[in-house]
C-alpha cells in the first residue's frame, strides 16, 4: 500500500505542471495557496473594469437616457491615470516607512480611492439623470469624479500588487507568476460580467445602488484578504533616513541603453495595431457581410480560440528556448496577414475568409501579448520591478485605450466623408471606414517589425536577465 502511495503520488507531481492550469507558477517561496490568494486583488480590478467599461456604459446609454458623449467622455476618464503607472511604480520601490512596507501601503491606499469611487458612483448618476433641479454640469462633474477616482484606485491597485507579486517569487518563477494574476484578471471580467448582468436582469434604480455599493464592498473584502500577510516587514529598507532616487533619475537609468526604451514602443505600437479593430469587428461582419447577430457573436469565440493556439505554439517555442522578441515579431507578421484577410473578404464576399481572418488576429495577438510580457518581465530586476511593471502597464493600458477610441472616430469620420462624396465617386462604399482602420493597423505592425527588430539582435548577443520556462500558466492579460 505505501509503494502504491508513493507511485501515485509522484504521478500527480508529473500530472500537476503539464497539465494543471497554474501549478507550475508555484515556489517554495511563494506556494500555490498564498499565490492564489495574492490573486485576489486583480479580481477587484476586473470586476471594476467590466462595471466602467461594460455595465455601466448601457446601463447609461439606455436605461438611465444619459447622452452617448457623456458617456463615452467619462468612460474615458480613467486613462487619464494611466500614464501614472510607472511613476506609482518608482514610488513603491522607494518608499519611505517606519514600518517596513513598500507595497502594502500603496496596494491599501488604492484599495481605498476605489471604493471611494463606487461607494459615491451611484448617487453621481442619479445626480445626472435625474429632474433633481441641480445644474447638469454638477451632476457630470460627480460622474467623472467618481469615474476618476476608481480609475486611480485601479491602477495604483494594480501595479503595486503586480510588483509585490514579483518581489515575492523568485526570478525564474516571475513570469509565470505575474501571467497567473493576469488571468485572474480575466476571471474576474467573467464572473463580475455574469454577475452584474443577472442582478439588473430587473433594472431599477434601487437595485442600481445595490450592484455598485456591493462592488465597493466586494473590492475591500478581496484586496484585504490579498494582502493579508503577504508582504514582509523590512524597517531597514524603507527607513526614513535611507536615500531616494528621483523619478527622474531613475527613469533615466531604465531607459539607458535604449532597449527598454524600444520595447515599451514596440508594445505600444503593437499593442494599438492589435486594439484598434476591438469594436469594429462585429458591425464589419452584420454591415459589410450581412452576417446575423448570433454569427457575429462567434467572433469572440474565434479570437479566444486563435489566442489559445498562439498561447499552445509560444508555450512550445519558449520552452525549447525560443526568443521571446522573435516571439513577439512571428505575431505581428501574422496580424499582418490577419488584417489583409480581413480587408480582402468584403470584396470577394467571402464569410469565410473573414472567419480565417478573425482567428488569426487572436492568433498573432497571443503570440505577440507572451513575447512582450516575458521580455518585459526580464527588466524587473534590481528592487526596480515597480517601475518596470508600472512603465509596461502605463503603455499597455493608454494604448489600448486610445486605440480603441481612435479606431471608432476614424471609421465614423471617413464613412461619413464617403457617404457624402467628399473622397470621391471610387470611395462611397460603407467599407471604405473600415477598411482605412485596417490598413492604418498594418501599417503601425510595419512600425511595430521595425522597433522589435535591432531586439532580436540584441537578444541573440546578451540573453535576458531572467530566463524562464513559459508554460500553461503564462495566458497574458
Amino acid at each position: 500500500m505505501s509503494r502504491l502511495n508513493d507511485t501515485l503520488a509522484r504521478a500527480w507531481l508529473q500530472l500537476g505542471p503539464r497539465f494543471l492550469p497554474f501549478a507550475d507558477a508555484a515556489t517554495e517561496e511563494l506556494p500555490l495557496g498564498r499565490l492564489l490568494r495574492l490573486s485576489l486583488f486583480q479580481v477587484s480590478v476586473g470586476m471594476a473594469v467590466v462595471l466602467l467599461t461594460g455595465t455601466l456604459n448601457r446601463v447609461m446609454i439606455l436605461e438611465m437616457g444619459i447622452p452617448a458623449w457623456t458617456v463615452a467622455v467619462v468612460v474615458a476618464i480613467p486613462l487619464l491615470f494611466a500614464p501614472l503607472r510607472a511613476l506609482i511604480g518608482h514610488r513603491s520601490d522607494t518608499h519611505r516607512s517606519m514600518l517596513g512596507w513598500r507595497r502594502v501601503p500603496y496596494i491599501w491606499m488604492g484599495t481605498l480611492v476605489q471604493f471611494g469611487g463606487l461607494a459615491i458612483m451611484p448617487f453621481a448618476l442619479l445626480v445626472l439623470s435625474s429632474d433633481t433641479g441641480y445644474p447638469d454640469y454638477l451632476g457630470q462633474g460627480a460622474v467623472g469624479l467618481a469615474f476618476l477616482l476608481v480609475g486611480a484606485g485601479l491602477h495604483t491597485t494594480q501595479t503595486a500588487g503586480l510588483a509585490l507579486a514579483t518581489d515575492l517569487a523568485p526570478a525564474e518563477a516571475r513570469p509565470r507568476v505575474v501571467a497567473l494574476l493576469y488571468v485572474m484578471l480575466l476571471v474576474g471580467m467573467m464572473v463580475s460580467a455574469l454577475g452584474f448582468g443577472a442582478l439588473l436582469a430587473d433594472f431599477s434604480h434601487l437595485r442600481l445602488i445595490q450592484v455598485i455599493q456591493g462592488a465597493a464592498v466586494a473590492t475591500m473584502v478581496l484586496n484585504g484578504i490579498a494582502l493579508w500577510k503577504q508582504e514582509a516587514r523590512d524597517p531597514a529598507r524603507t527607513a526614513p533616513g535611507r536615500p531616494r532616487t528621483s523619478f527622474r533619475t531613475a527613469f533615466r537609468t531604465f531607459c539607458q541603453g535604449g532597449r527598454s526604451v524600444r520595447l515599451l514602443v514596440a508594445v505600444g505600437l503593437g499593442t494599438a495595431a492589435f486594439s484598434m479593430q476591438d469594436v469594429l469587428l462585429e458591425p464589419y461582419g452584420g454591415e459589410i457581410l450581412n452576417l446575423s447577430v448570433s454569427a457575429t457573436t462567434t467572433l469572440t469565440a474565434l479570437l479566444a480560440g486563435g489566442s489559445l493556439v498562439g498561447l499552445a505554439l509560444a508555450a512550445r517555442m519558449l520552452s525549447r528556448g525560443g526568443e521571446p522578441h522573435r516571439l513577439a515579431a512571428l505575431g505581428v507578421l501574422v496580424g499582418i496577414v490577419a488584417f489583409s484577410a480581413v480587408i480582402f473578404a468584403a470584396p470577394l464576399a467571402s464569410p469565410l475568409l473573414f472567419r480565417i481572418g478573425t482567428a488569426l488576429i487572436g492568433f498573432g495577438g497571443g503570440l505577440f501579448a507572451v513575447g512582450t510580457l516575458t521580455a518585459a518581465m526580464a527588466l524587473a530586476d534590481c528592487g526596480k520591478s515597480g517601475l518596470a511593471l508600472g512603465a509596461w502597464g502605463a503603455v499597455q493600458a493608454t494604448a489600448a485605450g486610445g486605440a480603441i477610441a481612435l479606431g471608432g472616430a476614424i471609421r465614423d469620420a471617413v464613412s461619413g466623408l464617403a457617404s457624402a462624396g467628399a473622397l470621391g465617386p471610387a470611395l462611397t462604399d460603407p467599407t471604405v471606414g473600415y477598411s482605412v482602420v485596417y490598413h492604418i493597423e498594418i501599417a503601425l505592425m510595419f512600425a511595430t517589425l521595425a522597433a522589435i527588430g535591432p531586439l532580436v539582435r540584441l537578444a541573440q548577443s546578451e540573453p535576458l536577465r531572467s530566463p524562464s520556462r513559459f508554460g500553461l500558466a503564462e495566458l497574458p492579460g
